[in-house]
């Protein structure tokens, strides 16, 4: 039932709408339409003159009839009575049906009320039991208060409608001029860009064209400049002095030059014609002029007393452009120049060198002789040819001493000849050597960078060098056949491998070659000055070397420090080559000191003498190296061993009974062979012997120690090993008579070991 209803109230409102459409369409056909204002029940269509037309619509009825009701609402063309109720007057109005009018379709409609079935509004409207009439009525009348609003806004802005309605029309007449006055400024204004655009064409032209005439100018400009002569380069070249204003006129011909030989363009150009002859001219005379202005600073290298490196740094250098404008446009003249500071330099420092080696050749100190070698004796021949020189340059021929300094001093400046000669101070030749090549080395590196920046070669320092070199060989080369000083060559070799370093970090190559020649000449005279040594222990006369002494030797002395000094100069070297000489060395004194000691008549005199000699090399060796080596261990060895033999050679001349019978009897076992058992009567004679005289023995073997040996250490160190053993001897004594039957009755005769340890500490104190 509450849907049938709704479907009636909308069906009314469908009819109403239907006729609200036809009248705006049927309103629009007039002239002058009216104001459409609708109410619950009817319309308000407009006005006739001061009549308002309204129409009503029943609910039943669809005739329209239409009513003037001018009078009762008053005159509508004051625009001051617009506060109206209009319901009050249209609301009761009617509408009677017109069979005339078109029908209504409610076709769709039910489907639309299925659809608000479960709409929340509209069940929220069925649910609360109201009419639908009451409800679509109150819904009207809020509609009808609504519109009856809306009428009235839009009475009290009629006027503002109206004057928007004028000015609107104002708007669109003064709009209309605008556009004809713009649609004539579009018109010119499109003559105007075809203008702009004809002038933008003419712009890039002439643009182009000016940088066409910029570039051509350039160019022109250039070639004017390269190829003029100005008046003042003229009277310079010509008249001016060579200083530094006349090197940057000379960089200004030299590119002037260059432009006319390298420009093809500028050959074929008429006016180099006419300036072609003059930079020739030019050309000449400043070749003329920079040669003279060399030889004269080259002259005044030659002059004594001059510091080469100052005129070359200060002076000549200043003007090495000099140099190369005469190696590009004189080449002739270049190499004259070239070969006249050549020869110049080459003379001037031959001269240098030769008078710095005849000053130092009377400083040298001359340390050994053909004869000064390790197997020779002292009473040979050479000593006729020494017998002059002091005893403590004869030490240095074997010991490195003081000598080692020089490769500490490595470093320092050269010696300065007459300093020293007024000192009357004389070096060993290594010492010389090694000042001579500091100075060549200084000197070297001096001239190899002028050259390099100067001449801009490297290749023209080998020939100025060929003089010095060739003063210094001639020097070096007597000198170096001369040598016998094994220490002094090795020396040599050290300082040169030091002054490769120096020059290495400098980066400086030019005495590369210079110094692996010298280094290649030292090594073999090395060799056979070490060989000489070796051969002179080899083939030395044993008898005339021996001497009725067990202490050390002078040849083992010799060798010893002769080897010690190698070893000091192999420590950071490493050099196996001399490793395997000094090994080779030493299988020779081996033999020799072996050969010496069996010219003694006593076992025990070969000993101590062996002992001596091992002891005191040791000792020397230690000071050259802490950590010693493999001849320092080989000769300890020898030392250990031959200690042992001498500890059984004195103990069996003093306690000889006691120690044969140790070693054949007390090891015997006597169950195995009862015939062998020992006696009391067997060992009583050795106890009462050894109590009788065991500390005079002691006592005679600590003086016999003491004057054996040199070293006190070694000897001490003997004799405590001597009575270690004598300790261990009679222990084993002991320890046999306590095995033998009734062996009990000899306690009182045996000495006990308490006394013997006492007497051992006593002398270890003096130890």
């Amino acid at each position: 039932k509450a849907l049938s209803k709704l479907y009636e109230e909308l069906r009314t409102d469908f009819i109403r709408e239907k006729v609200d459409r036809s009248l705006k369409k049927h309103l629009s056909s007039l002239e002058s339409p009216p104001n459409l204002l609708r109410t619950a029940n009817c319309f308000c269509i407009g006005r006739v003159g001061s009549s308002i037309l309204l129409l009503s619509i029943s609910n039943d009825v669809r005739r329209i009839s239409i009513d003037a009701l001018g009078q009762a609402v008053g005159d509508f063309g004051s625009h001051e009575k617009l506060g109206f109720d209009l319901g009050a007057y249209v609301g009761d109005l009617a509408f009677e049906e017109d069979s005339g009018s078109e029908d209504i379709s409610l076709e769709g409609l039910q489907q639309e009320l299925e659809e608000c079935e479960s709409d929340e509004v509209v069940a929220n409207i069925l649910s609360s039991g109201a009419k639908l009439r009451e409800y679509a009525k109150g819904v009207e009348n809020n509609l009808r208060k609504v519109e009856l609003d809306s009428i009235e806004d839009y009475i009290k802005e009629s006027d503002n409608l109206v004057s928007l309605h004028d000015q609107i029309h104002d708007c669109d007449s003064i709009l209309s001029q605008m556009e004809t006055l713009l649609s004539g400024f579009q018109e010119e204004i499109g003559s105007i860009s075809s203008d702009i655009k004809i002038l933008q064409e003419k712009s890039m032209d002439m643009g182009l064209r000016l940088k066409n005439r910029r570039v051509a100018e350039s160019k022109l400009a250039k070639f004017v400049e390269d190829i003029i002569v100005p008046p003042k380069m003229i009277d310079v070249i010509v008249d001016g002095e060579v200083n530094e204003e006349y090197i940057r006129t000379l960089e200004i011909l030299s590119k002037k030059l260059k432009f006319v030989a390298a420009d093809p363009a500028v050959k074929s150009s008429k006016a180099l014609k006419d300036v072609e002859p003059e930079l020739e001219k030019l050309r000449q005379k400043a070749i003329s002029k920079v040669y003279d202005f060399i030889v004269q600073k080259l002259i005044a290298l030659r002059k004594p007393k001059t510091n080469i490196q100052i005129l070359q740094q200060s002076v000549l250098l200043k003007y090495k452009y000099i140099i190369s404008f005469l190696k590009e446009h004189g080449k002739e003249v270049f190499m004259d120049v070239r070969a006249a500071y050549i020869d110049t330099m080459n003379k001037v420092l031959s001269a240098h060198f030769r008078a710095y080696i005849q000053a130092l050749e009377k400083l040298q100190l001359d340390i050994a002789t053909a004869y000064d070698l390790i197997g020779v004796e002292t009473r040979s021949a050479g000593l006729f040819s020494r017998a002059r020189e002091p005893l403590k340059n004869r030490s240095a021929v074997f010991a490195l001493g003081e000598r080692i300094k020089i490769i500490k001093e490595i470093d320092q400046p050269a010696l300065i000849p007459h300093i020293a000669e007024a000192s009357s101070l004389k070096y060993p030749y290594e010492v010389l050597f090694r000042s001579l090549h500091k100075l060549l080395m200084d000197t070297a590196t001096s001239e190899y960078i002028f050259c390099d920046d100067f001449f801009g070669e490297e290749s023209i320092f080998y020939e100025i060098f060929a003089g010095p070199f060739s003063v210094i060989d001639e020097h070096f080369n007597p000198v170096l056949t001369n040598c016998f000083d094994a220490i002094g060559l090795m020396l040599m070799i050290r300082i040169i491998h030091h002054h490769q370093l120096i020059m290495s970090r400098r980066r400086i190559p030019c005495l590369d070659s210079y110094l692996d020649k010298v280094n290649i000449s030292l090594w073999p005279r090395f060799k056979m000055v070490f060989d000489s040594h070796i051969s002179s222990l080899r083939d030395a006369n044993v008898k005339t070397l021996w001497e009725d002494d067990v202490h050390p030797h002078y040849v083992m002395r010799r060798y010893a420090e002769f080897t010690a000094s190698f070893i000091h100069l192999n420590v950071e070297y490493g050099d196996g080559q001399l490793d395997i000489n000094l090994e080779r060395l030493r299988m020779a004194v081996d033999v020799l000191i072996l050969k010496l000691a069996k010219l003694f008549p006593r076992p025990k005199q070969q000993i101590v003498f062996l002992i001596n000699n091992y002891d005191m090399t040791i000792a020397v060796l230690k000071e050259a190296g802490p950590e010693g080596g493999k001849i320092q261990m080989h000769f300890e060895e020898l030392l250990k061993s031959n200690t042992s033999l001498f500890v059984e050679e004195l103990l069996v001349e003093h306690f000889s009974d006691l120690i044969k019978f140790v070693k054949s009897r007390a090891s015997e076992d006597s169950s195995s062979n009862p015939e062998r058992y020992i006696t009391v009567a067997e060992v009583d004679p050795l106890v009462k012997d050894f109590g009788s005289r065991w500390k005079t023995a002691i006592e005679l073997m600590h003086k016999d120690i003491i004057t054996s040996f040199s070293n006190f250490l070694c000897g001490m160190e003997i004799l405590r090993a001597a009575l270690t053993q004598l300790l261990l001897y009679y222990t084993r004594l002991t320890d046999c008579i306590k095995k033998i039957p009734g062996g009990s009755g000899l306690n009182k005769d045996l000495v006990s070991i308490q006394s013997i340890m006492f007497e051992i500490r006593k002398y270890s104190k003096t130890f």
